[in-house]
């Protein structure tokens, strides 16, 4: 998944602004987890019932939810997107031998869930007005050994999915996407998640919708469906004797516990249940920040993030890129000496100590490397007041590059 793994920037060259003063209680931070209105009557609902693990009727409510935003054949609540991306490791039957093409831009756990498993990472570069993979290097990565590509749509933002869909039915590849980004979003109508073999959410609480930690896989084959539910059940068919289907469950096949508990679900169904007036709230704070932003990014020569016409996207972030490493390393210093959190993201991966042992670059990923050291994210949460909103585009439009 792309998680909200983030580092703050050590000082370099420009002269550095006064220290942030954590005492401040305006302090405007990153991300703040957002609060549904159902949120403590459904838990206390789950606490006063005798059905406190997964697959009660929260659970059941989520996924109808989700099933409904997306248009997913089927949906597996998972205990997080991490998990999602290895049960669907598992399901399919990636190991030793095997290569994953993994953009070099993003979260650790679109490798992990698959090194974990013993399928060694490729690493390969990304498309810098996106920050997504490239389909002309995931291309040049295949070889004999090749069984998947996993696609990360970053910011919400969709990767090329005709050129990826094109490859992966071309050398018979599956197509993994690392949705956690991109709930709600589209490409050419069609909604993130539901384009390849499988797809994976997250429910992190720097999502959009959130339970604290959760996740869910998203698949459209039955055969694979009928797997993955006993996988995500510690390898037994209990969702069978559930539904009444067998007389008691037993071990059938590989597995772990991938099921979030009902209390989980409570959380997540009220969110979801918010979830369009969310988005509302979160592409507010986006198109503040794009239209009056960008006047002053054409003067300082910084790219504001932007959106292709074919794709909707979900306001997860809103990101600009600065000239440069010290350039976007002074900028993060400005914002914090007046009490605002904006943070870059991702080391890439092939220069990761984990990705030098567990996967490989064909070719070095500059672009990703470029990407990772010019980027910053601006606080986006569906909160944020228009005085808030209004500190942090004084504070930007401040800065001289």
């Amino acid at each position: 998944m792309s998680g909200s793994a983030t580092a703050t920037a050590a000082p370099r060259n420009h002269a550095a602004s006064p220290p942030l003063r954590e005492e401040r209680s305006d302090r405007i931070i990153f991300s703040r987890p957002y609060r549904a209105a159902a949120e403590l009557a459904n838990v206390t609902t789950v606490l006063g019932s005798d059905h406190c693990h997964g697959d009660g009727p929260f659970t059941a409510a989520a996924t109808a939810k989700l099933a409904e935003i997306t248009g997913a054949p089927h949906v597996l609540l998972t205990t997080s997107c991490t998990h999602a991306l290895e049960l669907g490791a598992l399901l399919l039957e990636l190991g030793p031998g095997d290569e994953v093409i993994v953009p070099s831009f993003a979260f650790t756990s679109a490798a992990t869930a698959f090194a974990v498993h013993g399928a060694t990472c490729v690493f390969v570069d990304i498309d810098e007005t996106t920050g997504n993979i490239d389909p002309a290097a995931a291309a040049a990565a295949i070889t004999e050994h090749t069984k998947a590509i996993v696609v990360m749509h970053y910011g919400g933002v969709a990767a090329d999915m005709a050129a990826l869909g094109d490859l992966a039915r071309g050398h018979g590849l599956a197509l993994i996407e690392d949705n956690a980004h991109g709930l709600g979003g589209t490409w050419r109508g069609k909604a993130l998640g539901t384009l390849g073999t499988l797809g994976t959410q997250s429910f992190h609480d720097t999502k959009n919708v959130h339970c604290g930690e959760g996740g869910a896989l998203l698949l459209a084959d039955d055969i694979l469906m009928g797997r993955a539910e006993i996988i995500r059940e510690k390898g037994t068919d209990r969702a069978r004797f559930l539904r009444g289907q067998v007389d008691k469950y037993s071990w059938q096949d590989i597995g772990s516990s991938y099921l979030p508990s009902e209390l989980n679900a409570a959380v997540l169904d009220a969110q979801l249940a918010e979830f369009q007036s969310i988005q509302r709230a979160r592409h507010r704070v986006w198109h503040t920040y794009a239209a009056e932003l960008a006047s002053w990014a054409a003067s300082q020569g910084v790219a504001p993030m932007t959106v292709p016409p074919d794709r909707r996207h979900t306001a997860h972030l809103f990101y600009l890129r600065l000239p440069s490493e010290d350039t976007r390393d002074a900028f993060i210093r400005h914002l914090a000496a007046r009490a605002i959190v904006a943070p870059f993201h991702y080391v890439p991966l092939d220069s990761s100590a984990a990705g030098l042992k567990y996967g490989r670059a064909p070719v070095p990923c500059t672009r990703s490397a470029r990407f990772a050291a010019t980027i910053v994210r601006l606080p986006l949460w569906p909160m944020l007041t228009r005085g808030q909103l209004d500190r942090v585009l004084t504070a930007v439009t401040e800065f001289r590059c």
